[in-house]
């Protein structure tokens, strides 16, 4: 009985201090853009041509 007189105040700080940290990043914008990571990685960046070795000025 003892026990839960020190581990129901410790688990309550916990969820606590959990949710402080999710309310946190809600604020600071950290889940704004949950799906541009995911597609970025899908494209190519073709935007810059390569170039080729043979076309270099020597």
């Amino acid at each position: 009985m003892s026990n839960l007189l020190l581990l129901i105040p410790i688990a309550l700080f916990l969820g606590l201090l959990g949710l402080a940290a999710f309310l946190w990043s809600l604020k600071s914008g950290q889940f704004d853009d949950m799906e541009g990571a995911a597609n970025r990685i899908l494209f190519d960046d073709d935007d810059q041509e390569p170039q080729d070795s043979h076309t270099k000025n020597n």
